[in-house]
């Protein structure tokens, strides 16, 4: 009887690509405060490794004294209104911001279907998302229709099984998150899938001790996938 491909769900930020927020940042700034009729949310902070693109809004907008009531109601508008920001802010070209030894690694899972099936699984809205992996020159590993995004819930824990869910309701035990931050352990955790971390983010490997293997750099995921593959 043949094995159920492992489905793989990468993180885009710190894990496919490295330093590649900043316009992203901007987009979510400047959509979010022209849409609710702020001047600015410039110099408004909040914390934003591994978190929604909807979570980290709502943070701003909070600390900006808007109401939930008005975030929840401008939601859409303000999700449309960034991907339209970040599409004018975007560089042409983020193929140099893509994580050493990723494209690599993509091409050689992406030859073994039998084996591994791969999918996003990122904060990001999703048009963002795509958007970015379209210039980093990595949109042919990732099927549109598949995944889960920031789009899709504020909370990331709710990725996974929406991902899973997109795949053909895919089971947990052939489900493996890959990211760089404790909230893609946490969201992994949630859903009772496997997670590497990689630690190529913010975080140092100590920090991400709690997935089930941590690797350096994203050449060193693929033994590990291999292994558990054939498990």
């Amino acid at each position: 009887m043949a094995t159920v491909p492992l489905l793989l769900l990468w993180d885009i930020d710190g894990t496919l690509l490295l330093r590649a927020s900043t316009e992203h940042g901007r987009a979510l700034r400047s959509a979010a405060a022209r849409v609710h009729g702020l001047e600015s949310l410039d110099g408004v902070t909040a914390e934003y490794a591994g978190r929604t693109d909807a979570a980290i809004l709502r943070d701003l907008l909070r600390l900006s004294a808007v109401e939930d009531s008005a975030i929840d109601a401008l939601a859409s508008e303000v999700r449309d209104a960034c991907a339209e920001a970040f599409a004018q802010l975007c560089p042409d070209d983020l193929s140099s911001f893509v994580a050493p030894g990723v494209p690599e690694v993509l091409g050689a899972l992406a030859v073994r279907p039998s084996e591994f099936r791969q999918a996003l699984l990122t904060g990001n809205f999703e048009p963002i998302a795509r958007l970015k992996i379209q210039r980093a020159g990595l949109a042919g590993y990732f099927e549109a229709g598949e995944g889960a995004f920031g789009s899709d819930s504020v909370s990331r824990a709710e990725l996974p099984a929406i991902a899973r869910r997109r795949a053909g309701s895919w089971p947990r035990s052939r489900t493996v998150v890959i990211g760089d931050t404790p909230r893609d352990i946490a969201c992994a955790r949630a859903d009772e899938v496997r997670v590497v971390a990689v630690a190529t983010g913010p975080f140092e490997v100590a920090a991400l001790a709690d997935a089930d293997a941590v690797v350096d750099d994203a050449r060193a995921v693929l033994p590990v996938l291999e292994d558990w593959a054939t498990a």
